[in-house]
């Protein structure tokens, strides 16, 4: 067999050499183009086959949620009267386009020899070195329009941009952690937990997933969930809040990490890190009367059941709804401050108590809105194409969503796996616990 194989390269050596000109007139793979191995095996060139969901053998966990958790930190019904009712309404669509930005050429340096006509050449070739050096360098910018930031994962791309629908108000990022009580480093069950977190990092409207981490442009937001679980039905009506808006990446390190304290009474305390437990891409969706926070898992790429503890399915979907800071509301369901809304956007809930979710609120810490659960099938309400998005020939939103997390799940499989979530916001991995998905 290694006989055959160095006759094989011995024949295509001397092919090889025998025609120069051809050899020289070949042009070279692009780089970047989405082939290689993919976590799902899903084919770089076509459009992304939705994830599987759970097993049909596994058992609901809505039941176990509601009796592990208390009730009391949601606000009663009364309360919320404005709060929107899940109700079947149309939305709009997003885009498409995968290109990478060219790699600006390197200049080649000469290296010289000695002599009076070599010392000349050096010379006249380190003077254009450095005219071309003082010259400012362009953005790397290809025909479609796409533009890539240097070190970024994040490109932006004039095509994606036009095609995405006005129904995607928001897409980005998202991860899911939660901590565990005093002293315990890793929770047994969700009784463990003490709080969970929703971190959004979004990407402008044009934006696609190439390779490496997701750079810091300092928009990151971080959604606090008293409740500790996300909900899991229409009955299931949970406050959440913005514990910090406009973060950059080391304001949320230090929000993840652990710390030690010393108490009068009990003595040295101990508050665990954060652990991830859930990384993919949202949208931010709007169906005209209500709007929606959307998801797909990219990690894990099957959920378990600390994912399915804590209320998190492969793709899902929640109702929103904005809390109007003037009006009151439970002391369970308040918070010491209110966010401070300019007028203008005071003026928009005309007098309500609540409004659909808009991205502009969620850049005010202790904005605070309702997520309200979901049946199976939730993910398609939410992104039903609008009528207008259609005669333009956009994308629908769930194409958008599928394709911005395909592009997810090449970049975690280029990038470090499981362990791409410390390496976009960041962290060290050892300073932190591993994605947990089993108790």
């Amino acid at each position: 067999m290694a006989g055959t194989r160095s006759s094989a390269r011995q024949a295509a050596a001397a092919a090889a050499s025998s025609s120069p000109a051809s050899s020289q007139n070949q042009t070279p793979d692009k780089k970047n183009d989405g082939a290689g191995s993919k976590r799902k095996g899903a084919s770089s060139t076509s459009i992304p086959q939705a994830k599987r969901g759970r097993k049909s053998g596994k058992k609901e966990q809505q039941t176990t949620i509601e009796e592990a958790m208390p009730t009391a930190d949601a606000p009663k019904d009364t309360e919320m009267k404005d709060a929107p009712q899940e109700t079947d309404t149309k939305v709009d669509a997003p885009a498409s386009a995968e290109t990478k930005a060219d790699e600006a050429p390197k200049q080649e340096e000469s290296e010289t020899a000695n002599g009076p006509s070599d010392k000349q050449e050096t010379n006249d070739t380190a003077k254009e070195d450095t005219k071309t050096s003082e010259k400012p360098q362009e953005e790397p910018v290809k025909q479609n329009g796409t533009a890539a930031t240097e070190g970024d994962a994040v490109e932006e791309s004039s095509e994606r941009k036009e095609s995405t629908p006005s129904s995607i108000l928001e897409k980005g990022i998202i991860y899911f952690f939660f901590r565990g009580r005093i002293g315990i480093d890793e929770p047994s069950d969700v009784n463990d937990v003490a709080r969970s977190y929703i971190i959004l990092r979004p990407l402008p409207h044009g934006a696609k997933l190439g390779d490496g981490p997701i750079g810091d442009a300092g928009q990151n937001r971080m959604l606090a969930l008293p409740k500790k679980v996300l909900p899991v039905s229409p009955k299931d009506r949970f406050m959440v809040f913005v514990e910090k808006a406009n973060a950059s990446m080391e304001d949320i390190k230090s929000s993840l990490s652990a710390s030690d304290y010393m108490t009068k009474t009990a003595g040295s305390r101990h508050t665990p890190a954060a652990a991830p437990i859930g990384e993919g891409v949202y949208a931010i969706t709007s169906t005209g009367r209500e709007t929606h926070l959307a998801y797909i898992l990219t990690i894990p790429s099957e959920v378990s059941e600390v994912q399915e503890g804590i209320g998190l399915r492969q793709r899902g979907s929640y109702l929103t709804s904005a809390k109007n800071p003037e009006s009151s509301a439970p002391a369970n369901a308040s918070l010491p401050k209110s966010a401070e809304y300019p007028k203008e956007i005071l003026d928009e809930f005309r007098g309500r108590g609540w409004m659909p979710l808009e991205p502009k609120l969620l850049e005010y810490e202790n904005t605070q809105f309702l997520l309200i659960g979901h049946h199976e099938g939730a993910l398609d309400k939410a992104t039903v194409p609008q009528p207008d998005d259609e005669k333009a020939n956009k994308e629908e939103p769930k194409e958008e969503m599928e394709k911005l997390e395909h592009e997810d799940d090449i970049r975690v499989e280029h990038l470090k796996g499981d362990d791409t979530v410390f390496e976009d916001l960041g962290l060290s991995s050892k300073d932190y616990p591993k994605l947990q998905t089993t108790w």
